[in-house]
C-alpha cells in the first residue's frame, strides 16, 4: 500500500469517527455549555483526548489541504466549548 493510499484510509477513517462519534458529543457539549452547565471530568478527557489526536494528526491536514476548512470548524467548535465551559466554571465559583 503507498503512502498516499494509507493517508487515504486514515482520513476516512477519521471522517467517519469524527461524523458518528465526535460531532455528536461536541454539540451535546455544546448545547451543555450554553444552557451554562460546566463540563464533567469525563467531558474533559473527551476534550483532551481530541486536542491530543489533532496534534498527532495534523500532518495529514498539511499534506491534504482540502480538509484544512473542516478541520478548522470542527476546531473552532471544541474552542468555543472550551471557553464557554471555563466562563461557566468561574460563574459557578469553580477554581479553573
Amino acid at each position: 500500500m503507498s503512502e498516499e493510499s494509507k493517508q487515504a484510509a486514515i482520513l476516512q477513517v477519521l471522517c467517519e469517527r469524527f461524523e458518528t462519534q465526535r460531532l455528536p458529543r461536541a454539540l451535546a457539549l455544546k448545547k451543555k455549555v450554553d444552557a451554562g452547565e460546566v463540563l464533567e471530568d469525563t467531558d474533559i478527557d473527551f476534550l483532551e483526548q481530541v486536542f491530543r489526536d489533532a496534534q498527532e494528526n495534523r500532518h495529514l491536514v498539511e499534506h491534504h489541504p482540502e480538509w484544512q476548512g473542516l478541520v478548522a470548524q470542527a476546531l473552532s467548535l471544541y474552542e468555543e466549548i472550551t471557553e464557554k465551559a471555563l466562563a461557566n466554571e468561574k460563574a459557578a465559583g469553580g477554581t479553573s
